[in-house]
């Protein structure tokens, strides 16, 4: 027999509470990872290029981990699941293989 619902149970809501941040982080991360993937250095002398794709990929590792340290809080914990957080940390990846390869 299932339990009755508990009315003071506010997962759904709390889960909704807590998509916000973890969204807006996903959504740095992937503007971040983008940014770093789509500047094209003209040659080794384009510094500026160069700056840009490391502040872009520095950026998207940032906003994986803020994701990271936002689902290891006790709150976070007990309503949302690891696959909120894989989307960020899968750019975070990708991200710094992008910065490793640009040398």
């Amino acid at each position: 027999m299932p339990r009755p619902a508990d009315p003071a149970d506010d997962r759904g809501c709390l889960r909704l509470v807590l998509a916000v941040p973890l969204a807006l982080l996903t959504a740095v991360a992937v503007y971040s990872c983008w940014t770093a993937l789509t500047i094209r250095p003209s040659g080794p002398w384009d510094d500026d290029a160069y700056a840009g794709i490391v502040l872009a990929c520095a950026s998207s590792i940032a906003a994986a981990g803020g994701t990271v340290v936002l689902r290891l809080l006790p709150g976070v914990r007990r309503v949302l699941p690891w696959s909120w957080t894989l989307p960020a940390l899968l750019l975070g990846t990708v991200a710094a293989v992008r910065w490793a390869a640009s040398g």
